[in-house]
């Protein structure tokens, strides 16, 4: 199968588990590359998530040891803008909570519960659709892998952006994921550790 990033962009997050592995890698988006991801967690948890059925109905039967979920998206990039200002703006969007259970309009509140029960250590955000004005965008996807992230017990969590040449993928990192906590960008991917904010008490959340 194709990877749909560059070798060089694939290192930055191979780096990542050669460390880590076996751990729980979550990966927004089912693609030509989720065999290799998988494989490169041999051991751990790699979960799926993607918002085409019959997609995951297809790679599943190329690939059934893959472990895919689907999850839908109420979202529209044309829509990005203005969430950007309700994420900034809503105080609910800054409370540190299970994303099940958060009052932010951008949390995902409706994906499968093993998402929100298992502690992440590596998320990938390449999905869903976000290159037409229609399409559901990242950024729901996104603000979830940073609360995701700061909700874990301790440590940090790895959460790597795909596509960062787009405004959704470069202003919805950088804002909620901050630039604080990015630690490098490799072409189109960026990378950020974001430390638990359960944590360390009255730590902000954007440093």
């Amino acid at each position: 199968m194709t990877p749909q990033q560059t070798i060089k962009e694939i290192s930055v997050t191979s780096n990542i588990l050669q460390v880590k592995s076996p751990c729980n890698f979550l990966v927004f988006g089912l693609g030509h590359d989720s065999l290799m991801w998988s494989s490169l967690n041999h051991g751990g948890r790699t979960i799926f998530l993607d918002e085409d059925k019959s997609w995951i109905e297809k790679i599943n039967q190329q690939f059934p040891t893959l472990e895919s979920y689907h999850v839908v998206y109420d979202s529209k990039v044309h829509r990005a803008e203005e969430l950007m200002k309700v994420g900034k703006e809503d105080e609910q969007c800054r409370v540190v909570d299970n994303a099940r259970h958060s009052k932010c309009p951008l949390a995902l509140k409706s994906m499968p519960n093993e998402v929100y029960e298992i502690e992440w250590d590596l998320i990938m955000v390449d999905a869903p659709t976000g290159f037409y004005e229609e399409a559901p965008g990242r950024m729901s996807a996104i603000y979830t892998a940073g609360l995701i992230a700061r909700n874990r017990e301790n440590g940090e969590t790895d959460v790597f952006v795909h596509d960062v040449d787009r405004f959704v993928e470069d202003q919805f990192s950088k804002t909620f994921l901050c630039e604080g906590y990015m630690k490098t960008q490799e072409n189109r991917l960026r990378h950020f550790s974001i430390p638990s904010h359960r944590a360390t008490l009255n730590r902000p959340y954007y440093p």
